[in-house]
């Protein structure tokens, strides 16, 4: 009895799977991408319509049709900028740059407060997360398995968990009284304790990756643990470390209900206050709202265009998992 042969695969077949496949998968990719873009795209064109315009009934995405005869021309767009005048609220004044004061709080107060709290606590993160990741990556000491299973566990519990007692100590380092106290630090505090954990243990993965016999070279060549760590490794590790320093930026700028409950003074308040307070203030005034979310996204927006390469590399490489 014959073997059966085996059919062979239709050649036409595989040749217009392999020509369908790929335009299947990229539609596919174009219709996920303009889904995620839709809530971003409407909050731009609110931004710049007229009041009227975003009350109207039904409503529509461009401002740009004759109200009387129904007909769309983009010649009849009525962008304006009203939103942003309002966030904004410029006023001119001699002595300030280009004679004009940004006398709106998100500008003078929010925006100033958020920048200082997510660059410094990126900026200690990057440091701490650096030299601790270093240290559990390339010596073995004793509780080492056991201290990177607490950081693993503290990573797991909820902001929610901890904020009663950090409010309780927000309220007694306000009565005490200590000369020189800023509950600008006591929230930088707060943030680093928050993002520390989970970047040591991105920094340790990237370290892990990075050839213990470069570091074993440059000894031999005469250098110093210090001096292999700052010449050979340190460089290695820094598109890790960048990626860390991005991570915490972008969680600290999005932060809100630690900055809403531990902060006291209005003064001291971050941009995500700042648009809970524009919410209250205005209710009906979308256009001031999208505006307001637009200003505070877009520092955010421009870091990481600047800075996708090395993301995207760390991305890559497997530095970032979970």
């Amino acid at each position: 009895m014959q073997a059966a042969i085996p059919s062979q695969p239709n050649t036409a077949l595989l040749k217009l799977r392999r020509r369908v496949a790929p335009i299947v998968l990229n539609g596919l990719f174009i219709a996920i991408l303009i889904f995620l873009m839709l809530p971003i795209a409407l909050t731009l064109a609110t931004s710049f319509k007229q009041e009227s315009d975003v009350l109207r009934r039904p409503p529509v995405l461009l401002p740009c049709d004759n109200l009387e005869k129904g007909t769309f021309s983009l010649r009849q767009c009525r962008f304006v900028t009203e939103g942003y005048e309002r966030v904004i609220a410029p006023k001119p004044n001699p002595q300030a740059l280009f004679g004009v004061q940004l006398s709106g709080r998100m500008f003078s107060t929010y925006l100033p407060n958020t920048l200082l709290y997510a660059t410094a606590s990126a900026a200690v993160v990057f440091v701490l997360a650096g030299m601790a990741g270093y240290a559990f990556s390339r010596y073995h000491f004793a509780g080492r398995k056991l201290l990177l299973v607490m950081i693993l566990a503290i990573t797991g519990i909820p902001l929610l968990t901890n904020l009663l007692a950090l409010y309780q100590m927000a309220v007694d380092l306000r009565k005490a009284g200590i000369p020189g106290y800023d509950e600008r630090m006591f929230m930088v505090m707060v943030y680093v304790g928050f993002q520390l954990p989970f970047a040591i243990w991105v920094v340790k993965g990237f370290f892990d990756t990075i050839p213990r016999d470069l570091e074993e070279a440059a000894f031999i060549d005469g250098c110093t643990p210090i001096q292999a760590l700052r010449h050979i490794v340190a460089p290695l590790a820094l598109p890790g470390l960048l990626a860390v320093f991005l991570l915490c930026f972008v969680n600290v700028w999005n932060e809100f209900i630690a900055g809403f409950l531990l902060l006291a003074r209005r003064e001291a308040r971050t941009a995500m206050f700042g648009m809970y307070d524009f919410l209250s203030q205005n209710i009906i005034n979308y256009q001031v709202v999208a505006a307001a979310c637009v200003l505070v996204a877009a520092p955010v927006v421009i870091l990481f265009l600047f800075t996708r390469n090395t993301f995207f590399q760390v991305m890559s490489e497997g530095a970032v998992k979970g």
